[in-house]
């Protein structure tokens, strides 16, 4: 339970990168911005934040991975299920750098 309370801000801040991000879409143009750029931005520093605060932590690169699946149907198509394993390894890189700063900070 400690470990999903020390999880939940920087799972707030992907579900609204996740969630509101997509309702400003309003072209191509921004829709492809956002799915290529921005989102992935925002999973590598809060995975990097929460690595360097926690550590790696695989259940978080997890639920970071399954937040992602229901907006697959919610805003875009089939074709953006490639994006759960794209934000996953993502994820997992900023994470994993964010505990290697951590631990050489130690």
């Amino acid at each position: 339970m400690k470990k999903i309370r020390e999880m939940s801000l920087y799972l707030i801040v992907i579900i609204l990168a996740f969630y509101v991000l997509p309702v400003l879409i309003n072209d191509t143009g921004t829709g492809i911005f956002f799915l290529l750029i921005l989102i992935p931005i925002i999973c590598f520093f809060t995975s990097l934040i929460y690595g360097i605060r926690h550590s790696f932590n695989l259940m978080f690169l997890l639920l970071i991975m399954i937040l992602f699946v229901p907006t697959i149907f919610l805003f875009y198509n089939e074709s953006a299920a490639v994006y759960v394993l794209i934000y996953g390894i993502i994820a997992t890189t900023g994470n994993l750098l964010g505990s290697l700063i951590k631990k050489m900070s130690n």
